[in-house]
């Protein structure tokens, strides 16, 4: 097919202050067979007020449901898309003009990817360029580098064969936080994971995902997606470098819970951004 259907799926959690933005760069989009579906996870704010105001005036599918959190948000979506391709933007990101045509060619063209990312921008609350941009060529990754590594290829920047999500069985609800698992879950299907060096999307820093203790519960998280791959080689080194995401944030604002990561991880499992983790941890303040 020359346009193959994409699902554009947005979960949607008290973001009253972005998601009409948000729709907007996804409904401007020059791709011309698409849908988008709205999943609403429990907002409490005026994002349902929002969407609904918006649904009447372009007529996207649109969902509500109590908060189950993202992963399940996305299974939602995924029970009512069609698309054979599959993008899954957070509800406060920037869609780029071209994207879904770019990201469709490029699938359509390499059908052994499942998992396609691209680069984005970072922006602020009021959506100001902050850093980011182009990268110089095509990244592919291989299971053992995005194990290894701990790579997510984020929800802000990816599209997925519909296909490989199917093969995996969707999204673990459990699992509070999709793209990491997915990321995985697919390229350990077989599936090429890649990334191109586009400019697809902006990703909006502000209070709402910035938070200060966000970091204890995405470790667990992190923690249940490796936790099937345990007897591969890589696996050491994923938890390490779990525990270093872990620790970059709890050595500014915890230092309590820092120390108690570092006593479950043991020496002979440190690297160097440890090392670094824990010279902040004893001699600096503030944000490493």
């Amino acid at each position: 097919m020359e346009y193959p259907l994409i699902s554009v799926l947005v979960p949607c959690y008290n973001r009253e202050l972005y998601i009409e933005e948000t729709l907007l760069s996804i409904l401007r989009q020059d791709y011309p067979n698409f849908e988008l579906i709205v999943v609403d996870d429990g907002s409490g704010d005026r994002s349902v007020e929002k969407i609904q105001a918006l649904q009447q005036e372009h007529g996207f599918q649109f969902y509500r449901q109590t908060n189950q959190g993202v992963s399940a948000a996305l299974n939602t979506a995924l029970s009512h898309a069609r698309g054979v391709l599959v993008a899954t933007p957070d509800s406060d990101d920037i869609m780029m003009p071209g994207r879904l045509t770019l990201q469709a060619n490029y699938l359509r063209e390499h059908p052994e990817v499942g998992c396609l990312g691209g680069r984005a921008i970072y922006i602020d609350a009021a959506g100001k360029h902050l850093k980011g941009g182009p990268g110089e060529a095509v990244r592919r990754y291989s299971f053992d580098e995005l194990l290894g590594q701990a790579v997510a290829i984020g929800a802000t920047v990816v599209m997925y064969r519909r296909e490989a999500m199917d093969q995996v069985g969707g999204y673990d609800p459990q699992i509070r936080i999709q793209d990491f698992q997915m990321t995985l879950k697919i390229a350990h299907q077989g599936y090429g994971v890649e990334v191109l060096p586009e400019v697809v999307s902006g990703y909006r820093r502000h209070e709402g995902n910035l938070s200060r203790t966000a970091f204890k519960s995405q470790l667990d998280y992190d923690c249940m997606t490796i936790a099937p791959y345990r007897d591969h080689p890589a696996y050491a080194a994923a938890l390490t470098c779990i525990y270093n995401k872990a620790l970059k944030q709890s050595v500014v604002c915890d230092k309590g819970y820092a120390w108690s990561l570092l006593l479950h991880l043991p020496p002979w499992r440190w690297n160097r951004v440890t090392l670094r983790r824990i010279r902040h941890l004893l001699f600096k303040f503030g944000q490493e």
